[in-house]
Order: C-alpha cells, then structure tokens, then sequence
C-alpha cells in the first residue's frame, strides 16, 4: 500500500504543488487548508507523515505538532515536516521543540523535500519492516592527525548526519576526556551529566546511559567529556571498552571523538571502532603527522582496511591537491569534506552545528554525502586487532 500523506497548508498553489509532487511518487494524499482541520484528519485516520506549514488559521503550526505529540503519548510517533518560511534558527528549534522532526525553508526543491520524506518514512517504519539497516552498534571513531583539522566538527556533523539525514540512531561520545569541546559546540552547560556519572555508577547498563546521556535537539545522544580536566583521570580504558560495547546494543551507531594522544586509552578506543577516520588538512605538517600515524598503527598490527582517510577543506587551496597528498602518503584518500570556513566559524560561534540548521548549504550536503558513504562501508572484525605482527 503506498504511504498516506497529510499536508496543512491554507495557500491553495501550494497545495496544488505538493499534492502533484507526491502524487507523482505515488503517495496517497490528503489536503487540509487550517491548522483545527488538520489536527482533525490526523485524529480520524493517523497518515503516515504529515507535512505541516508555520502560518496557519484556527490553530498554527506549532500548536497542531505539539496537540499531535500530547495525543500520541507513547503509543506512535507520525513524523512531521514542517514547513516554513522563517530561516531564522529559532524558529526552526521552537518547530523542532514543538515535536516536528525535521523542517523546510520555503522556497524548496521537490526532490529535497521527497527525499526527507523517505528518510522519515524509513526511519519511523516498523522495525520489522526496515530493509538495508546496518548492524546495530557500529563504533566510529574519528581521530585528527594534528590539532585545528576540524575533528570534533566533522564527528558531530557527521553524527548529526547520519541521524536526520538516514533516519539511525546515533550516540557521539566526546572521549577528550580533559578538554571535550562538545558543550561549546552544542551550546551546552556544565550542569549536564558527563561519562564521569556512567564510571561512578554502581554498574555500567543500559538503564543508566538512559539516564545520563544528554538529547540534543538535533535528535542524537551525547555522552559528553567530564565537565573539567581533573576528573577525566577517572575514566579507564577499561571503562571505555565496557562503555562503548554497552552503546553497541542500543545505537545503530556510535561516533566517538577522540584526542590526539596515541596512548593506552585511545588505542583502546581503536580497538573497539569498526572503522578508524584519520582527519587531515592539506599542508606538510599535517601530511607528516598522517604518515607517522599509519606507520605506528601498521607497527602494532592494525588492520589498514579499518582506517579510513579524511581530507577536511579539501577544495581550500594550500598548493597540496588530493593527488599530491595522495603521493605523499601512497595511499588513496577516502572520504572529502569541503571547504566552507564562514559557515563553519558561525557554526562553532553559534554553537548550533551546520548539519542542525543549514542541512541544504553546500557544507551540509558534503556531511551528507559522507554519511551516505559511510553507511555503504562493509562492517569491518573488530576485537584483539591491537596485536604485534608476527615475526
């Protein structure tokens, strides 16, 4: 049976135009022109997603998304889209806290807008009815070859990414276990709970990370950094692997940020990742350190298919292309995030990540397109991978 759509919208042209998009597609649509008619159709007959414009008569957007949350309790959850346009950020977050899941900006293009429909769609389908989901608990972890690559921007994007744009479940772990940048990123105080409260605990168990990891409004999962460097000393190695196969059994992924020490506890931490990310710029420094790094995790006996390589700023222009980097380093790039520095400066000042509130920029599409990559990798073995080759 094709997916029934509701659109609330009361501009007869737009509704003209949405209902022949998706019609085309081969959706069942139904049409209401305010916000007391629709909330009314949602309750006869509960669609399967429901595109709902800001500026409505009777009642507006944000009142018939947040009347839809409270009658559905916990029994269902019909994904909203709504539609707005306000590109202002606080708009977009009072929709988002409302309980809208994703939003638009209008004018838009046909095809972003069908293909947030089948992101959500695919997302809140029946869990026995999804397809091409990848196995639960593949661990990320994304490492910066110096420091100012842009690490912690392309973790947190990235996971944001792979929730919102591919409908998983995410946790991003801050495992800069002295100086986590996460609360700065994402606009958060010290008074939230930190992986210091996961270590402290009597017992490390599902319950627990339910009470203390962090929802940011993006839709990920935070486990954040201790909230000062002093009690970071508190968090083993042993306390990581115990923590991170712990994610494994309720996330569809984990992303983990970590510092740029190769010490016992990272490497522990690379151990753990299905898949290791090296971030790069292009500039010999960085080049250098790249190498350093693949030649010591060579030494110990890690795999190179399970390290990845990510080329951050990869159009800005450093007299380093891909190719001679590539030739530097014999070996290929894999992954390239490009260069957008205003975006992304704003981004970190704002503390609102790009992915969060300027998804369609060029900027967002290439963490877009990363995560698309990403879920097409084949999961690699992960487990006693740290080991000395024989000789």
């Amino acid at each position: 049976m094709s997916a029934k759509i509701l659109v609330v919208d009361d501009d007869p042209n737009v509704q003209r135009l949405l209902s022949f998009t998706l019609k085309q597609e081969g959706y069942e649509v139904i049409v209401a022109g305010d916000g007391a008619e629709g909330f009314k159709l949602w309750a006869q007959d509960p669609p399967a997603l429901v595109l709902l414009d800001v500026m409505l008569p009777k009642l507006d957007g944000y009142q018939v998304a947040a009347k839809i949350r409270a009658e559905e309790g916990g029994s269902g959850h019909v994904p909203i889209i709504m539609l707005t346009a306000e590109s202002e950020v606080e708009q977009k977050i009072r929709g988002l806290r409302a309980g809208a899941d994703d939003y638009l900006v209008k004018p838009f293009h046909p095809a972003e807008l069908l293909a947030r429909i089948k992101s959500l769609l695919a997302r809140f389908a029946p869990r026995d009815m999804l397809v091409g989901r990848p196995p639960l608990g593949r661990v990320l972890a994304f490492y910066g070859a110096k420091g100012g690559v842009g690490t912690t921007t392309i973790a947190i994007n990235t996971a944001i990414a792979l929730h919102r744009e591919l409908g998983r479940k995410v946790c991003l772990v801050d495992a800069n276990l002295q100086f986590g940048d996460h609360r700065v990123f994402l606009d958060l105080g010290l008074d939230r709970k930190s992986i210091v409260d996961v270590v402290t605990a009597p017992s490390i168990d599902a319950d627990l990370f339910r009470n203390v990891v962090v929802k940011h409004d993006s839709g990920i999962d935070l486990l954040l950094a201790p909230p000062s460097p002093e009690t970071a000393e508190l968090v083993t190695k042993e306390h990581l692997a115990h923590i991170l196969e712990t994610l494994r059994g309720l996330y569809d992924y984990i992303v983990v940020d970590v510092d740029k020490r190769l010490d016992d506890t990272n490497l522990g931490i690379f151990d753990a990742a299905d898949t290791l990310f090296v971030v790069m710029t292009a500039d010999l420094s960085c080049l250098k350190n790249v190498r350093l790094v693949l030649e010591t995790l060579g030494h110990i006996g890690y795999a190179d298919d399970r390290v990845k390589l990510v080329l951050n700023r990869s159009n800005a222009f450093t007299g380093i292309n891909v190719k001679n980097a590539e030739g530097a380093l014999k070996r290929t790039i894999d992954h390239l995030v490009i260069n957008e520095y205003r975006g992304a400066i704003s981004a970190l000042n704002s503390g609102a990540p790009v992915m969060f509130t300027k998804a369609d920029s060029p900027l967002g599409r290439s963490f877009h397109d990363f995560a698309r990559a990403i879920e097409k990798q084949p999961r690699a073995v992960t487990g006693s991978a740290l080991v000395a080759p024989a000789r």
